[in-house]
């Protein structure tokens, strides 16, 4: 089963996360099949904190991946529920592909 979910990165005690769509058998932080966003709990202020491409996570919720609780979570509190643009500091919604 596909899942999205995060996979961290970062230095020690500088967490970074990357929101992945993974085989749910995969190790947190081991291979993945794409990458959707990220999510910077650390950002400083006027930095991006969330990142999610709406369409990419629309394709693998239309194929049937299932959302991690932490990453759906992240979704409804930045708004970007279903492409819907967040309306928020420090939150970017990647639009369909740039032509």
């Amino acid at each position: 089963m596909v899942v999205i979910r995060l996979a961290r990165g970062g230095a020690k005690k500088r967490p970074f996360f990357n929101i992945v769509a993974t085989d749910s058998r995969s190790a947190r932080d081991g291979r993945f099949i794409e990458r959707v966003g990220f999510y910077n709990p650390v950002a400083a202020e006027g930095e991006v904190k969330f990142r999610i491409a709406a369409d990419r996570l629309g394709h693998w919720r239309s194929v049937g991946a299932q959302m991690s609780p932490t990453v759906a979570r992240l979704v409804k509190q930045f708004g970007s529920q279903d492409g819907v643009a967040a309306a928020g500091a420090g939150v970017e919604v990647a639009a369909a592909a740039a032509a």
